[in-house]
């Protein structure tokens, strides 16, 4: 990984000299050719390295609004991102159109991969095997840009040929053939991948199979979700790490749950993006964080929710005796955590003032506080473990095994509750186990409809904080068969207000006390046709032979 960042400029430079016209007859001296570049298996390794670059998006670009894992919670209910010029703002409340919103539509990906199987037959290999591994590399890098596309703006041109920006002119292929090509791809690449990655952050069967699974999952396709999970199973790779926590950390980076995760070294390709998450206080921006409605989802530590009478939840101390997850993914008012000055601290944003002194953390100071007065915790905790939270090796999950348990119980109940009730039990025990929840109440939760709540819960805090909530909230349906969205983002988003109570001989979950008023931050809307982005304006300016999205 010490050289990963050369290989890449290496690899990018070297994609973009094939593109070009030989102008002097003289060969360059200090770069490469066409007829150098590609002869053999160290070129080729060059290009696939060049291809990696960003494949799941940019982490270290400055004053760029990147990050897509770690923003895009942002867009939902379950986040917020408060600075509009980032561009998932008017994303989460209904407000974007072709010139506002972050830009998911961009070809440049796809072109390297395009570059390197167009090339990759001049290089000479070791073996074939590794040659096919390598091209089904690159094959699903790909395939994985047009899945983003495909499910963030439905129907988008499938761009075979860069050779010329008159190429590149094409209409959009229908929503149904970009599927169809990513699930072909997907199918017929998954048998070069190696068993295992070659190294840390490659591509190997288990992430082949992975994003077939989600694919196959958001578009409903329940018996295909489900053999993909099997196959990842039979893997025999992986696990659920005994700490949850620890799978955020640096520490547990090369934990068994981790199936593939964008890689950082820092001060070579580095994460910025942690930076943005901390609060004023401890250096950050707060610029992503986590809403009440995270914070609602999570049952008591006993098992049943919140508005179950008998569960003891209190709203004036909502922190205590929860989940133990929202601890661990939520940095809330009153908890214990490490400061930015590496000190046993506790967190408040509630209070104006603490002993007299002015709260640099305090939420409604607009100085880069979080207005919810909740910050992530995955990822940040503890803040010790970054010398630089700007500067750090950060690597965010794209696929862990917890996922492929959840995928698993949501797409065999959907096929089959009676059959599958039983594994999909043990399956959710073993992941509410793990952090010492109780079992799942089987008498509570014993048809079709119930555990399909319990799934939908499980996966929202399980995997909150990592992306996939938006795309969650578009495809599950409400009893009206509505996308959940309408009804989650079609809301007043709120902070609530209340006050610390600093002595560390008080329980967590009990200092902080909330009075039952609350501040209204944004108004949010969610009309049907938000369901996609609409295509930016520039790619419409550039190929006259787009259309705009519907309704935008």
């Amino acid at each position: 990984m010490r050289h990963l960042k050369n290989y890449i400029f290496a690899g990018i430079a070297a994609l973009m000299t094939t593109s070009c016209s030989d102008f002097l007859e003289t060969a360059p001296k200090d770069a490469m050719t066409p007829a150098t570049a590609w002869q053999t298996q160290s070129d080729a390794e060059k290009f696939l390295t060049g291809c990696y670059n960003n494949w799941e998006d940019n982490y270290d670009n400055g004053w760029g609004w990147d990050g897509f894992l770690l923003y895009w919670d942002g867009a939902s209910d379950f986040g917020y991102d408060q600075y509009p010029w980032e561009g998932y703002t008017p994303i989460g409340n209904g407000q974007v159109n072709a010139t506002t919103g972050r830009d998911f539509y961009e070809f440049s990906k796809i072109r390297r991969c395009n570059e390197f199987l167009d090339n990759v037959d001049k290089c000479s290999f070791s073996s074939e095997a590794v040659k096919k591994d390598m091209i089904a590399q690159a094959r699903w890098i790909r395939a994985y840009r047009y899945f983003l596309m495909n499910w963030n703006y439905g129907a988008v041109p499938i761009i075979k040929s860069f050779q010329s920006a008159e190429e590149a002119m094409v209409p959009k292929n229908t929503e149904a053939e970009v599927r169809k090509y990513v699930e072909d791809e997907l199918d017929q690449l998954v048998g070069d991948l190696n068993d295992a990655p070659s190294q840390t952050g490659r591509i190997a069967k288990g992430a082949g199979y992975a994003l077939r699974m989600r694919e196959a999952l958001y578009n409903e396709q329940w018996a295909v979700a489900k053999d993909r999970a099997e196959k990842i199973i039979a893997l025999g790779q992986y696990d659920l790490d005994p700490s949850y926590s620890n799978v955020f950390s640096l520490a547990g980076q090369g934990s068994k749950e981790i199936i593939l995760a964008v890689q950082h070294i820092t001060g070579t390709k580095y994460n910025d993006v942690v930076g943005r998450m901390y609060s004023n206080g401890d250096g950050g921006w707060s610029s992503i964080m986590p809403t009440w409605n995270l914070v609602d989802a999570y049952e008591m530590a006993n098992g049943k929710t919140i508005d179950d009478p008998t569960s003891g939840y209190d709203a004036t101390h909502p922190f205590n005796n929860r989940d133990p997850r929202m601890g661990m993914t939520i940095c809330y008012p009153g908890c214990d955590y490490i400061n930015g000055q590496g000190k046993q601290a506790i967190f408040n944003t509630l209070d104006e003032k603490i002993n007299g002194v002015k709260n640099s953390n305090y939420k409604d100071s607009k100085n880069n506080t979080p207005p919810t007065g909740l910050i992530w915790g995955k990822y940040l905790a503890p803040q010790s473990q970054y010398s630089d939270i700007w500067n750090t090796a950060c690597s965010p999950i794209v696929f862990r095994y917890a996922e492929v348990l959840l995928t698993w119980c949501e797409a065999a109940n959907e096929l089959d509750f009676n059959a599958n009730k039983a594994q999909i039990y043990t399956y959710l025990n073993k992941i509410r186990n793990r952090v010492g929840m109780p079992d799942v109440d089987e008498a509570k939760y014993n048809t079709q409809e119930t555990l399909r709540e319990l799934i939908h819960r499980e996966r929202s805090v399980e995997l909150a904080g990592e992306g996939l909530r938006r795309s969650d909230i578009l495809r599950w349906k409400t009893a009206d068969g509505k996308m959940l969205a309408e009804k989650v983002l079609n809301q007043v988003l709120l902070s609530r207000e209340g006050t610390v109570n600093m002595d560390a001989s008080v329980a967590p979950g009990m200092r902080a006390t909330f009075s039952g008023k609350t501040t209204e931050i944004e108004t949010r809307v969610f009309k049907t046709y938000n369901r996609y982005l609409p295509i930016p304006q520039g790619a419409l300016d550039a190929n006259k032979a787009l259309t705009p999205s519907d309704g935008y």
